[in-house]
């Protein structure tokens, strides 16, 4: 058994791929998502210091799950907080993004109903797709003539699953679109919000009042937020089903009530810092103004560099490196052969003279 392990890491080790956790790096920050800067901010973090000071006990664990000793009065008040922010129903606290997915997932369609995926969304539903017994069919990125053909065939429920903005290409979904596909086909829309939360206000369900139309939503905080933690936006009867059926959400310890203030703190910080977001979107303006070729959209954080050459991309990201520049190289199998990309990550904190030396040593690799 070792050996096979052994096989398959020494060919990912011969192909260059092989991950490795490396120690906490120090340099200019553009692979992070921490897109507003609020993981480093020294005024948010003297916010959650304050709560912590004020009442140590929400450092301490919750003791159990949330159907037996966890559910205190601060998540339920942080999950109310939450749903009327997005103008949802309800909201339904995870620990993680990941794991709010894979409750959805696996907990949502039976074995009669068919999931339809966006073929670039999060491994985290892939993953969930696994556990259910429903059906999984892929339709091509962002291809609402692929989608719609789809879901002409279709005859049992059908749930689609989106991201609003994608993590690898930094493109959008066309989001009205597909939401008049599904309320078309009766299909139930379940958008995933991670990176677009914070980003474009609370998202793009908010940003274009789709509500009525998302039959939940998947938000994220460990990203623009800059802290951890997820949540799921839902009706009454979607959250009560979840509570009774979604096997991560019942067999986990709950998180400590630190994560969940931590939360609504965050979410009153950026209210009061419009700024935050308006010198990211400056930043994102500055990096396309230089003219690198992406297929990332031009209002997006995340801009992804596409170079297939895997010694020509290692080549790249060590010359950035060795100037201090902190990026992230995708090698397959985490995106497709021939696709591989440096990804960069831009945030509020960025200067325009670090946008704009970067991108010079960019412009001699592409």
């Amino acid at each position: 058994m070792l050996k096979r392990f052994q096989e398959a890491l020494d060919q990912r080790k011969e192909a260059g791929i092989l991950r490795t956790l490396k120690p906490e790096l120090t340099g200019i920050d553009f692979f992070s998502n921490d897109y507003l800067g609020l993981a480093r901010n020294e005024k948010f973090q003297f916010k959650l210091l304050q709560l912590v000071q004020e009442n140590p006990k929400l450092l301490t664990g919750s003791s159990g799950s949330r159907l037996i000793s966890g559910n205190s009065s601060t998540v339920t008040e942080v999950e109310n907080y939450v749903a009327g922010q997005h103008h949802y129903p309800e909201a339904l606290l995870f620990y993680s993004g990941y794991n709010a997915n894979l409750a959805l997932f696996s907990a949502l369609p039976d074995r009669h109903d068919t999931i339809i995926v966006d073929e670039n969304i999060h491994r985290s539903v892939h993953d969930a797709c696994k556990m259910s017994y429903a059906k999984k069919i892929k339709f091509r990125h962002n291809d609402l003539e692929d989608l719609e053909n789809i879901l002409k065939k279709q005859v049992a429920t059908c749930y689609i699953a989106i991201e609003s903005l994608y993590s690898m290409d930094g493109d959008l979904a066309p989001i009205l679109d597909i939401a008049a596909l599904a309320k078309k086909y009766n299909a139930a829309l379940i958008v995933d919000e991670a990176h677009a939360f914070g980003v474009f206000g609370y998202g793009l369900i908010e940003k274009y009042q789709l509500q009525e139309d998302v039959f939940a939503a998947v938000i994220t905080y460990g990203k623009a937020l800059g802290v951890h933690g997820a949540a799921i936006l839902c009706n009454e009867t979607v959250k009560s089903y979840l509570v009774n059926f979604a096997s991560p959400f019942i067999y986990t310890t709950a998180a400590q009530d630190f994560l969940w203030v931590s939360i609504k703190t965050g979410y009153e910080f950026i209210k009061q810092r419009p700024e935050l977001e308006n010198k990211l979107s400056q930043n994102i303006k500055i990096f396309r103004n230089q003219n690198i070729e992406t297929p990332s959209s031009e209002i997006s954080p995340i801009q992804a560099i596409i170079i297939p050459d895997n010694h020509q991309l290692k080549a790249l990201q060590e010359t950035l490196s060795a100037k201090d520049f902190l990026t992230y190289a995708v090698y397959s199998p985490a995106v497709k052969s021939g696709t591989e990309r440096l990804r960069i990550c831009l945030h509020s904190f960025n200067t325009e003279e670090e946008i704009l030396e970067m991108t010079a040593i960019i412009r001699r690799f592409v």
